[in-house]
C-alpha cells in the first residue's frame, strides 16, 4: 500500500473529519455504559476491537504494512500503553475524583504539552500566533465543560491526574510523529498502536463485566463496539496519522479541539443537551482557535 501524497489543505482538512469523529464518543460511550460496561472495559473492547479490524485490512491490501524494525518498537509501545492507556486511565481517574467537567478542561492542556515538547524535539516554532490558540483552546474547554457553573470541587487529585491525563494524551501526536519520521505508514501505526493498548487494557479491565454484559445483551454489544471502534477509532485515528504527514504537532493538537465542538452538536442532536451561555461562547473560542491558527498558515503560505 502506497503512501497517499496530500496538500496541507487535505491534511488539516483529515485533521478536522477526525475531530468531529472523536466527538460522537459520547453517544456510544452512554448506551454501552446502559449496557453494563464501564469505560475502563471499553477502553479495552475498543483497543481489541480495533487491532483485528487494521490486522484484517492489512491482510487483504498489503501486508508488508506489518513490518516494523525492531529498534523501533519502544515508538509504538510507547504511543500504545505510555500514551493511549495512560491517558484513558488518568482521565476516568479524574472523572472518579473529580467531575466529567473537570477532567475534560484539563484535557485540554494537551495541545501546551504538544507545543512544547515538539519544539524541543522536532524544532517546530513555538510562535504567538500558536500560544494564543493553545489558550483560546483550553479557555473554550473550560466554557463548554461547565466547569464554571457546577459548583464543581478541583482537589489536588484531580488536578494531578487531570494534566497528566492531558500529558498522556499529547504523546500520541509525539510516538506518532517519531513513527513518520522513520517512514511507517498510518495504517501501520494504528495497528500496532492498538494492539499494546489492547494487551495493556487486558491488565485493567473487568474480563467478568464484559462477559455478563455479552450474556444479556447477546450480540448486539459486539455490533455496537465493532462501530464505535469504527468511528472513533478506526477512521479518525488512520486519518489524525494521514494529517500529521503535512501539519505540525502544535497546529494539529490544536485544530484537533474541534472535537469539544462537535461533541456539543452531537449532544444536542441525540440527546437534546442545549448548550447554555457559557458552552456557546467556549464552542466560539475553540473555532476562533482554529481560525488563528488558519491565518498563522495562510501566512506562511
Amino acid at each position: 500500500m502506497k503512501k497517499f501524497r496530500l496538500t496541507k489543505g487535505v491534511a488539516i482538512a483529515f485533521v478536522l473529519l477526525a475531530a468531529c469523529l472523536w466527538g460522537t464518543t459520547g453517544i456510544f460511550i452512554h448506551r454501552l455504559n446502559a449496557m453494563g460496561l464501564s469505560t475502563l472495559s471499553i477502553v479495552f473492547l475498543r483497543a481489541a476491537m480495533t487491532a483485528l479490524c487494521m490486522l484484517a485490512v492489512i491482510s487483504v491490501t498489503d501486508r508488508s504494512l506489518f513490518r516494523i524494525r525492531l529498534r523501533d518498537w519502544w515508538i509504538f509501545v510507547g504511543n500504545g500503553i505510555l500514551s493511549l492507556l495512560f491517558f484513558n486511565f488518568c482521565y476516568f481517574r479524574t472523572i472518579e475524583v473529580s467531575s466529567m467537567g473537570i477532567a475534560a478542561t484539563l484535557l485540554y492542556t494537551s495541545p501546551a504539552f504538544v507545543a512544547l515538547i515538539s519544539a524541543w524535539l522536532f524544532k517546530e516554532k513555538f510562535t504567538g500566533r500558536t500560544a494564543i490558540a493553545v489558550v483560546l483552546a483550553f479557555a473554550g474547554a473550560l466554557l463548554v465543560s461547565g466547569v464554571l457553573t457546577g459548583g464543581q470541587l478541583l482537589t489536588v487529585n484531580g488536578l494531578l491526574l487531570g494534566v497528566a491525563s492531558g500529558f498522556f494524551y499529547a504523546l500520541y501526536s509525539i510516538f506518532t510523529r517519531f513513527a513518520l519520521i522513520r517512514g511507517y505508514h498510518s495504517v501501520t501505526i494504528t495497528f500496532y498502536t492498538f494492539l499494546f493498548t489492547a494487551l495493556g487494557g487486558a491488565a485493567i479491565a473487568d474480563h467478568s463485566e464484559i462477559a455478563a454484559s455479552i450474556g444479556q445483551n447477546g450480540a448486539s454489544v459486539l455490533w455496537l463496539m465493532a462501530l464505535y471502534s469504527l468511528v472513533t477509532t478506526v477512521f479518525p485515528y488512520t486519518f489524525y496519522n494521514m494529517g500529521l504527514q503535512r501539519v505540525e504537532n502544535s497546529y494539529a493538537s490544536v485544530i484537533s479541539s474541534i472535537e469539544l465542538v462537535c461533541a456539543a452538536v452531537f449532544g444536542l442532536i441525540a440527546f437534546g443537551e442545549v448548550p447554555d451561555g457559557y458552552g456557546i461562547s467556549g464552542i466560539l473560542l475553540v473555532l476562533a482557535a482554529v481560525a488563528v491558527l488558519n491565518l498563522q498558515s495562510k501566512k506562511k503560505v
